[in-house]
C-alpha cells in the first residue's frame, strides 16, 4: 500500500504560495506605478519649466502696473503682458505702450511697492516659472511719442492746453488721461538715435522723458532697454482686453527728415 499523503499539508501549503506571489507581484506593480508618476512628474515639471524659459526669454513677459502714470490706459495692480519680439523681428511705432529698463536715475529708489496678499503670491508664481522678471522694479512703463530722429515739441500753447507736435503735426491724444492736458512744462528736443521719447498717458502724475533731460540720454530713452511692447491686460478679470496702438493719431507724422 502506498505511503498516506498529507493532503490537508498541501492545500495549507498552496494558497500561501499563491498569495505570497500575489503580494510581491502586487507591490512590484505599485512600486514601478509610482516610479513611472514620479518619472511623468518630473518630465512635465522639466518641460513646463523649459517652456517658460523660451517663453520669458524670447515671446513674452509678464509685468504689473505699480503708479498712476499710465491712467487710465492701465492703472494701479493691472497685470500686463509684453511681446519680447518688439524691438526685435517687428519695429517700434508711435503710440506703442513699452515696458524698459531705467535708463539711469528715472526711479529715484522709488522701484515697485512690495506687493502684499493675493498679489504677491500671483507674482511669487509668475516669477518662479519665469513669466515675471526678478529685476521688475527696475522697470517703466510708458507710451512712445518719438521715434530717433523725431521732432517733438511742447510750446507756450501746448502748456495752455493746446497739443503737442510731432514733427510738424499736432497730435491729437485720445489716450491722455481726462482731465490731463498734453504737458504742463515746455519741451523743444529731437531725438537721439537708437533712441525713444516716451511719455505716461496721465501726464500731470508722470516721470516720464520731460522730467528726465537733464539726465544721460536728455530725457530719452535707449531702444536696448526695451523690453517689449504691451499687448494684453489680463488681469483684473474686469479690466481685460487688447492694448491697441493708436495708429490713427500719428498717420499724418512724416518721418524725420
Amino acid at each position: 500500500m502506498p505511503p498516506p499523503t498529507d493532503d490537508h499539508a498541501q492545500g495549507d501549503d498552496a494558497p500561501d504560495d499563491r498569495r505570497s506571489r500575489r503580494n510581491r507581484h502586487v507591490a512590484k506593480r505599485q512600486r514601478n506605478g509610482a516610479l513611472s508618476m514620479l518619472r511623468e512628474t518630473v518630465i512635465i515639471l522639466v518641460s513646463a519649466l523649459a517652456l517658460s524659459l523660451v517663453v520669458k526669454t524670447f515671446l513674452i513677459q509678464a509685468f504689473f502696473i505699480p503708479s498712476p502714470s499710465m491712467h487710465d490706459t492701465l492703472i494701479e495692480d493691472d497685470r500686463i503682458l509684453v511681446s519680447k519680439l518688439t524691438p526685435g523681428p517687428f519695429d517700434l511705432r508711435r503710440g506703442d505702450i513699452v515696458v524698459f529698463k531705467d535708463p539711469g536715475g528715472w526711479l529715484n529708489g522709488a522701484g515697485e511697492v512690495a506687493p502684499t496678499g493675493v498679489n504677491k503670491v500671483v507674482r511669487d508664481v509668475l516669477t518662479f516659472i519665469g513669466l515675471y522678471p526678478q529685476d521688475a522694479g527696475e522697470h517703466l512703463v510708458k507710451r512712445v511719442i518719438g521715434l530717433p530722429g523725431d521732432h517733438v515739441v511742447c510750446d507756450d500753447a501746448c502748456v495752455a492746453g493746446g497739443p503737442l507736435t510731432v514733427n510738424g503735426v499736432a497730435i491729437d491724444e485720445p489716450y491722455v488721461a481726462p482731465g490731463a492736458i498734453p504737458s504742463d512744462v515746455p519741451f523743444d528736443v529731437t531725438v537721439a538715435p537708437e533712441s525713444l521719447w516716451v511719455m505716461g498717458d496721465n501726464r500731470q502724475r508722470s516721470l516720464d522723458s520731460r522730467f528726465n533731460m537733464a539726465k544721460p540720454g536728455g530725457g530719452a530713452v535707449p531702444i536696448k532697454n526695451v523690453v517689449g511692447v504691451a499687448f494684453v491686460t489680463v488681469w483684473p478679470l474686469d479690466r481685460a482686453g487688447l492694448l491697441r496702438n493708436p495708429s490713427a493719431t500719428f498717420e499724418d507724422v512724416p518721418d524725420p527728415s
